[in-house]
């Protein structure tokens, strides 16, 4: 009978540390711990204590006879106090049998608390009056890692004779198995507190660099934070989908996971696109705004007019002759040409959606006007500036938005260089997609929809829909969802964006909810 139940210990040893070692979920593991450990020693309660600085804290409570089940999954919080490592006075707490057994770094078997002279059972007592409960023998094992650290305490409560269901002490193999278990439980338990340590080291990580490439600009901050928003909330809404093109659509958790990290990576190649054009605030601006300089030649310009009028003045004054009136008017004449021309390049150099060829026609003309700089007659602008202020979009000559498109480029070899794992191997192709379009006419590799996953059309329309509602950027002010939203639809029909993603976008609101989360309210005039 004893080997029968010796072997029933280690086979049940076995299992459990099967299961242990498969399972991710840390509350179902903690629960498979103490269940596991009730099982071998068959007691009839089990608590599990986690060590958190000074104190040690009950994180799942079991109970066979008094029905009881704290902690874990069962939704119900242990609400009772911790136990503290040390006493106030510093020294250790060694009337606590969890406590003791942590300073011991040893198993406390206990045949009898109600006749043990060597701890505090006061609160154990007082349980068991409140409970009508009879807390005999207790059994604490430490759980060591790897570098033999304790990281927790199992402590079983009334070993259960299978003859007579009465209480009885915890026999030595019961304690070794326990050992045992907890030891394999400990290994488990360290590598997912790894695991989740080092997810959420290399998620911190991802946001740092994400937080670091909106903060290179003051005209895109925020865009890295809210496009993984966005892209998840369709992604959600693209899996909620219950007919169509996307009924088969699903995500699970892990999915959902890569999804939102290809959000946060999908401008990483931003790193390297230069501050001086992503802030490129109006159409002259490098380093600085050069209609500075240009005003400043203007100013030279007017003075040269006055100069010349009070030269011409003077002559006639000397020879005795009345100035001629013809002069002052053509003076004039030319400082309110001077004031137009100057407000018509102010006006030239702000971006906006669209310059008319006259404007345009208008800024090449300025190549025939001069002014002087030291007897030199140079033209009032330069080749340069007037390509800039040719601009017909925006604030991006042809040359500078290749700079910011090739921060695609950049991001899709960046992360091809990073040996993702098995759970994370689809987020380069994920953040790559979101410059190309459905008829492969997008960019950098003119793939079209069949050769991109939803997850990548998704975070394609998040990545345009925050461009057009974005009220940070430099030339122009966040656009009202009712304008976002017809230019969303015309990109559906244009076969920009996926058509399938656009009807979920707006047949579930998805707008709403972001607008709700990210935009003014001058800008919430669609429901």
């Amino acid at each position: 009978m004893k080997n029968k139940n010796i072997n029933y210990q280690l086979e049940k040893l076995i299992s459990i540390g099967t299961a242990l070692s498969s399972e991710i979920n840390i509350h179902l593991l903690l629960e498979m711990i103490v269940q596991g450990a009730k099982e071998i020693s068959n007691a009839d309660g089990c608590t599990l204590y986690r060590i958190y600085g000074d104190a040690i804290k009950m994180e799942i409570v079991h109970s066979d006879s008094l029905g009881i089940k704290l902690g874990g999954t069962s939704g119900i919080p242990v609400n009772m106090p911790d136990i503290p490592l040390y006493l106030p006075d510093g020294s250790p707490n060694l009337k606590n049998v969890v406590s003791c057994s942590i300073h011991g770094n040893k198993t406390i078997n206990i045949l009898d608390a109600y006749n043990d002279q060597l701890f505090d059972f006061s609160g154990t007592k007082a349980f068991d009056r409140q409970n009508n409960y009879h807390s005999k023998s207790f059994l604490a094992v430490p759980m060591k890692n790897h570098q033999g650290d304790i990281i927790g305490i199992l402590q079983l409560i009334n070993s259960i004779d299978k003859t007579d269901h009465s209480a009885t002490g915890f026999d030595a193999i019961s304690q070794h198995i326990t050992e045992a278990l907890a030891s394999q439980a400990a290994i488990v338990l360290t590598k997912q507190c790894l695991i989740s340590d080092l997810e959420n080291m290399f998620e911190s990580l991802i946001q740092l660099i994400a937080t670091a490439i909106d903060d290179k600009s003051p005209h895109t901050g925020g865009h890295c934070r809210r496009v993984p928003e966005l892209t998840m909330l369709l992604a959600e809404a693209a899996h909620n989908t219950q007919q169509g093109y996307l009924k088969d659509f699903t995500m699970t958790d892990a999915d959902r996971y890569e999804l939102k990290i290809a959000g946060w990576l999908h401008d990483c190649g931003k790193i390297t696109t230069p501050e001086c054009v992503i802030d490129k605030a109006t159409k002259l601006q490098t380093i600085f705004d050069r209609i500075g300089l240009i005003e400043t030649r203007f100013e030279v310009a007017k003075r040269d007019q006055e100069i010349a009028m009070l030269k011409q003045q003077l002559r006639a004054l000397e020879k005795g002759e009345p100035p001629d009136t013809d002069t002052g008017r053509r003076y004039l004449d030319a400082i309110a040409q001077l004031n137009d021309d100057l407000d018509f390049i102010r006006s030239a150099n702000t971006g906006g959606e669209f310059m008319s060829p006259e404007d345009q026609a208008r800024v090449s003309a300025f190549s025939q006007k001069s002014w002087c700089l030291n007897g030199e007659t140079q033209p009032l602008l330069s080749d340069d500036e007037i390509y800039n202020l040719n601009i017909t979009r925006g604030t991006l000559t042809a040359e500078e938005r290749g700079i910011i498109n090739h921060h695609i480029v950049a991001t899709i070899a960046m992360l091809e260089k990073i040996t993702f794992p098995k759970h994370l191997k689809n987020v380069p192709e994920y953040a790559g997609g979101h410059h190309e379009r459905m008829d492969g006419a997008g960019y950098p590799k003119g793939l079209c929809r069949e050769q991109m996953s939803i997850q990548a059309r998704a975070m394609a329309i998040a990545d345009i829909f925050e461009a057009l509602t974005a009220k940070d950027r430099p030339y122009k002010l966040g656009k009202k969802l009712s304008e976002a939203l017809s230019i969303l639809k015309k990109m559906k029909d244009n076969q920009h964006i996926d058509p399938d993603l656009y009807d979920a976008f707006i047949e579930q609101k998805v707008y709403k909810r972001y607008a709700e989360q990210f935009l003014d309210d001058y800008q919430m005039d669609v429901d």
